[in-house]
């Protein structure tokens, strides 16, 4: 009898135990996994001191020829693949204010145009992301890459033209801050979307695509 209470009890805790971890697992917020990856490689290979950080989405994390590109900066790369503004939001404490970056370069608010219901849906994380950045980087010069154009996301580029409009004129209000507009550069001579710069699925660039990028951002990164 006791055998059986005790292999009854000894259950119970390994089926709580495991529900425990279950449901611990499935309230972690979105990339929670990538940004302890991140975390354990910054403990094993020590981030440069005071970088250019770049920060945002997969367009900042899949960055062509990225040490390459950008030989002659001291550049650090911790962009979240799929992450929307709200994410970046999240774990600025993870992936920014740790590096005491000198600049910061962000991609970030083409994920959100696929659930957000307006343009200003967009722009209110944005200016929530801002102002959390700024309550730790008070004056660390910010360069903001508009969302691109992406042949796959057609639909949705009213959208996206609207919200680069209202981030472009806040951020004209703000110190040390710089709207880079990718968009126009990126279309045509007839204003028309180029899929010859973007990788089979339409949404990721190539390397012409992201030469446009850093002939437009390299003339404005600081130098070592």
């Amino acid at each position: 009898m006791f055998n059986l209470i005790k292999s009854t009890l000894y259950t119970g805790a390994f089926v709580c135990l495991f529900s425990c971890r279950s449901s611990a697992q499935e309230q972690q917020a979105p990339f929670y996994n990538d940004i302890q990856t991140i975390k354990a490689y910054d403990r094993i290979y020590a981030p440069p001191e005071e970088p250019i950080l770049f920060i945002g989405s997969s367009s900042i994390r899949l960055w062509v020829d990225f040490s390459k590109s950008f030989k002659d900066f001291t550049v650090l790369n911790r962009g979240i693949g799929g992450a929307v503004t709200e994410d970046i939001d999240r774990y600025l404490e993870d992936i920014a204010f740790p590096y005491h970056p000198k600049q910061v370069v962000l991609y970030v608010g083409e994920n959100d145009l696929l659930k957000a219901p307006d343009a200003e849906t967009v722009f209110t994380a944005f200016k929530k992301l801002y102002v959390h950045l700024r309550t730790k980087l008070p004056a660390t010069p910010l360069l903001y890459l508009a969302i691109k154009g992406s042949p796959s996301r057609i639909q949705l580029q009213d959208k996206a033209i609207k919200a680069n409009q209202l981030i472009s004129t806040f951020l004209r209000g703000e110190k040390n801050t710089t709207f880079i507009d990718i968009y126009k550069p990126m279309l045509d001579k007839d204003g028309k979307m180029q899929p010859g710069l973007f990788k089979s699925d339409m949404l990721h660039m190539n390397g012409t695509g992201y030469a446009i990028w850093n002939k437009l951002l390299i003339p404005k990164l600081m130098k070592n």
